[in-house]
């Protein structure tokens, strides 16, 4: 069948503020400047938890064989300088994109003819 290596997983993060102060704007921000091979930034937008607090959600696509999640959160999302806008993050949503088959990378089976 070939390799199959290389999926792309659709994330869905929520990254919440320290407080109603945070400016989110800065904080959606620092979260995009977040580049790595593999790292696709996708749409977001600010929903309300409470007490005038909102928390970012973000889409993210990953290339899984170059992006961890865990360390993304744990290396740059929580970390200097972005800890200064994220108290912490949690992912919602961590959907596998399924691979297409096309003509070309159809498996084959026995009984195939050219």
């Amino acid at each position: 069948m070939g390799d199959l290596s290389g999926g792309k997983s659709s994330v869905l993060l929520d990254v919440k503020p320290w407080d109603d102060e945070t400016d989110m704007q800065k904080l959606e921000e620092a979260v995009r400047s977040v580049k790595m091979d593999g790292l696709f930034w996708g749409a977001s937008k600010l929903v309300p938890v409470g007490y005038g607090i909102k928390k970012l959600q973000i889409m993210m696509t990953i290339v899984d064989d170059l992006v961890s999640v865990d360390t993304l959160i744990e290396d740059h999302l929580t970390a200097e300088p972005i800890n200064e806008y994220v108290q912490s993050c949690d992912i919602v949503a961590f959907n596998k994109i399924c691979w297409q088959f096309t003509k070309e990378n159809l498996p084959r089976t026995t009984g195939d003819v050219d």
